[in-house]
């Protein structure tokens, strides 16, 4: 009899509900890959990064938090060449490009994210982006909206 109020025990206590990975208020650490994910689907169905459309260096802004996650592109089908670095000198005339994603805000219902990309001097435009996690992994959920222009 014993054993099985311990085994029912064990049992209820696995049916507590917990939130998936990287799914509350606080935004998650990369531990378990969301953000790399998150990250993603933005790259590849907002700016359509790809084997035909490579992307400008890769800026991972953490404004200042220590955020800086792993990510293994090659997983996710992408690829970025290099890495911009903001408090690296620059050459004058020298081209300044990047493609910037800050770390991604989870909720109950996913992710939202805010990314950017500079081509030049007063040639980029930012965006706010929706995520949602699925069957078919995380991806936007409708249209990213415009959150700055120069």
């Amino acid at each position: 009899m014993r054993a099985l109020i311990v085994a029912s025990a064990l049992s209820l206590a696995a049916c507590g509900t917990t939130a998936a990975p990287g799914v509350g208020d606080e935004p998650t650490q990369t531990a378990d890959g969301n953000d790399c994910a998150v990250i993603a689907a933005v790259a590849k169905e907002h700016y359509q990064f790809g084997p035909n459309n490579v992307p400008p260096p890769l800026w991972l802004d953490g404004e200042g938090s220590g955020w800086k996650p792993d990510c293994d592109w090659a997983r996710y089908g992408l690829n970025f060449p290099s890495t911009y670095d903001p408090n690296a000198s620059h050459q004058p005339g020298a081209r300044i490009q990047w493609v910037s994603f800050k770390r991604p805000r989870y909720d109950g219902n996913g992710a939202t994210i805010e990314a950017g990309i500079l081509h030049g001097p007063l040639a980029g435009m930012g965006v706010e982006c929706r995520v949602v996690s699925g069957i078919a992994g995380w991806t936007l959920n409708g249209q990213c909206r415009s959150n700055w222009i120069s």
